[in-house]
């Protein structure tokens, strides 16, 4: 009898071994993260959409800075990034993917541009508002050290501000470090916002006082797409000169999605689902402009968006996975 049972145990856990196996790595909830900008959001909620109406998934949303939440891909906290802007972090993103930690599945968009705008009417003027060009001859980043007085920083009388990107951000540092290389800390001063809407109200209100602005954006946005902005020169991407001093005009940079190393076992369908995944600087702007002309959240504007173009994300799908995803959005 004792043999017995211990026969009957090991048939059991045999048994139980294999059910497992049948879900090993599957998850239930597909972690999403949130970086901090408007357009992640909008691509997040259409990810969610389709990963909850289309293939039965719950999804939740990790926020935190570029640094926290990448480094929550690389630990498998998070599954899914819809927006690693790669050369914004290229020593840990070749880190990363060289250990395997995470991949690259798509790109996302590959025409977007980032760098250091003015409004257009600082350098040209606006005659139907009655607005003067302040810098007629401003062309180049390194002109700014020129202009302390037209954009003055307000808590410190006679130096200029640029606004640089939130401090939690990667690019914060390359904006910096800009400073040296031009010179602009001898007569700016280099103000990071506390966020990304910050920043957007600063420019928003000089905007529309027609006073002069300068500071670090980038596109796809709503306020690019909203703005008339100028997007300041630097000398051409040069890769030693950029590894040493960030002295060039930024480089290329595919912003690309990733997801965790184990998540094409837990979710294979989602996998080949973001495999697919591609729209580009413009696509993305109008949702944004969309998301901010009618005050709505990222879900209204990703919803929105995807009624405006159903051929490009159907194409990314199976057709019953469209229509389940048709059936929901109606």
């Amino acid at each position: 009898m004792k043999k017995l049972g211990i026969a009957l145990l090991a048939v059991f856990f045999v048994i139980l071994s294999a059910c497992s196996s049948e879900t090993e790595g599957e998850i239930e909830t597909i972690v999403l993260a949130d970086a901090g900008w408007d357009s992640i959001r909008v691509h997040n909620s259409i990810a969610q959409i389709i990963m909850e109406d289309g293939f039965g998934y719950d999804t939740e949303v990790t926020s935190g800075s570029t640094a926290a939440t990448i480094q929550g891909l690389r630990q498998g906290d998070i599954n899914v990034y819809m927006e690693v802007w790669t050369d914004n972090i290229k020593e840990v993103y070749k880190e990363a993917t060289e250990a395997g930690d995470f991949e690259a599945v798509s790109v996302n968009f590959d025409d977007n541009v980032q760098g250091l705008y003015v409004p257009t009417y600082v350098i040209e003027g606006d005659e139907e508002r009655g607005i003067e060009p302040a810098a007629p001859d401003l062309k180049t980043v390194e002109d700014l050290k020129k202009y302390p007085d037209v954009f003055a920083d307000p808590e410190d009388p006679g130096r200029g501000r640029i606004l640089n990107a939130p401090s939690g951000w990667a690019v914060a540092e390359a904006i910096t470090a800009k400073f040296d290389a031009y010179g602009l800390d001898e007569t700016m001063n280099n103000f990071m916002p506390g966020s990304d809407s910050a920043a957007v109200a600063d420019l928003v209100d000089s905007y529309e006082a027609g006073e002069p602005w300068v500071g670090y954006y980038w596109s796809p946005t709503a306020v690019t797409a909203k703005y008339d902005l100028t997007l300041l020169e630097e000398p051409e991407y040069d890769e030693a000169v950029w590894n040493e001093t960030k002295g060039t005009e930024f480089p290329p940079n595919d912003v690309v999605v990733a997801v965790h190393k184990d998540f094409e076992e837990q979710a294979p369908e989602v996998y080949d689902f973001l495999s697919n995944y591609e729209t580009s600087s413009a696509l993305t702007e109008e949702a944004l402009k969309y998301m901010d002309e009618n005050d709505v959240e990222p879900k209204d504007a990703a919803i929105w968006w995807m009624n405006q173009h159903e051929d490009i994300w159907t194409s990314w799908v199976s057709e019953d996975v469209a229509e389940k995803v048709k059936e929901a959005l109606k």
